[in-house]
């Protein structure tokens, strides 16, 4: 019943691990020594969030335009900030709701 978002989630992943993030970013440092969670560490949540209003704001430009896929990347690229957020909040709380 949760395929599509699995997909999603899974294309968000690939985008981090293989494409456009590993490629920019990662200068081979596994994900939470990357610059987007450094950053986060350094000035707080409103990092990630901003980044992700950002692409979001983007994203929704080029779909205006009809450029799907590239507002396709940016989306993932927003879903990866938000995930940066979200371990930021678990490696603050030792017992996560989840």
């Amino acid at each position: 019943m949760y395929e599509k978002l699995d997909k999603a989630l899974a294309d968000a992943y690939r985008q981090a691990s293989e494409g456009k993030g590993k490629d920019r970013h990662a200068g081979g440092k596994p994900f939470d020594r990357q610059p987007i969670m450094e950053i986060g560490r350094m000035v707080g949540p409103g990092f990630g969030l901003g980044q992700a209003m950002k692409k979001s704001q983007e994203a929704a430009r080029m779909i205006d335009r009809g450029n799907h896929m590239h507002a396709r990347q940016e989306l993932l690229g927003a879903i990866n900030y938000l995930a940066s957020v979200v371990i930021l909040i678990d490696e603050q709380n030792e017992n996560p709701p989840f």
